[in-house]
């Protein structure tokens, strides 16, 4: 299998039409074996599902796509993961380990801005703050700890006061690198200005956390049509196949008239989030 990723300094370029690398990945037995960084030879929105089929391209991953485009790598027999964003090797790594969601075509233009300022993504598009995620890059995180290794703990709760995670009850502070894109948006941004030794309380909004539910990601399906499905009961959670046979956890959102739907969208999606965080110690 060989999977491209668009590409630049690292990062899942986030419009594939005016991508000018891929980063392609070489997989064997599910697993990454080899990887080299490929031009785009002037190449724009369809005419890159040519240059992929020439080149063997099994996958593609990418941020922002248009339909166009999705239907020229359909012809060409790539399978499509958009709506990916981050460093390019975790996102090729995700979808190997089934953990990235396909938005599908989440851009209508083929320029860098929405007309009449209407959101077009059918991927997680927050508030005009937040931006949309899937047709842009994600905010551009500033700080004096951006690029540096720090170490937190932390507790998240809801507003209700009900606590979802803790590293303190773990024992175990989180170590990430401040900016790098692996954590959500709104942790990164306040731990990039703190001092070490110093606690901050902060609130934040769906496009700051994990975004908004996409609602194209409930998935219903005949009963009849899923061996095995009918004994699933709501908030259980399974793992349903790509067409491309790569598998992805889902939650089971209902069950009624003979049809299971199933929630592909972040159990955090949607959810006003509140962290508690303190800076243990900047790593160098």
């Amino acid at each position: 299998m060989r999977i491209a990723v668009t590409y630049e300094n690292g990062e899942v370029f986030q419009h594939f039409g005016h991508t000018e690398q891929f980063k392609v990945y070489n997989v064997e037995d599910g697993n990454i074996v080899s990887a080299e960084v490929i031009g785009t030879d002037g190449s724009g929105h369809e005419a890159l599902a040519d240059l992929l089929h020439d080149r063997a391209i099994d996958v593609l991953i990418c941020g922002g796509i248009g339909g166009g485009a999705q239907a020229a790598l359909e012809e060409a027999g790539i399978e499509l993961c958009a709506g990916a964003s981050g460093s390019a090797d975790k996102a090729a790594a995700a979808y190997l380990r089934g953990e990235l969601i396909n938005t599908g075509a989440n851009c209508d233009h083929h320029d860098e801005e929405h007309a009449d300022g209407e959101h077009s993504c059918g991927g997680s598009c927050g508030s005009e703050e937040g931006g949309c995620q899937g047709c842009r890059p994600r905010a551009t995180v500033v700080g004096k700890n951006v690029g540096r290794t720090c170490r937190v703990h932390y507790r998240g709760t809801f507003d209700d006061g009900t606590q979802f995670d803790s590293s303190y009850d773990r024992g175990e502070p989180l170590e990430f690198v401040c900016g790098a894109g692996t954590m959500i948006l709104g942790f990164d941004s306040a731990v990039a200005d703190m001092d070490v030794g110093q606690t901050v309380q902060i609130h934040l909004m769906p496009f700051e956390a994990y975004g908004d539910e996409d609602p194209r990601a409930f998935i219903p399906v005949k009963i009849e049509e899923l061996p095995g499905s009918e004994n699933l009961s709501v908030g259980e959670q399974v793992y349903l196949q790509t067409a491309g046979g790569q598998p992805f956890k889902v939650r089971v959102e209902s069950v009624e008239d003979g049809v299971i739907t199933f929630n592909a969208n972040h159990e955090m999606a949607g959810k006003e989030l509140n962290f508690t965080i303190e800076l243990l110690e900047i790593v160098d």
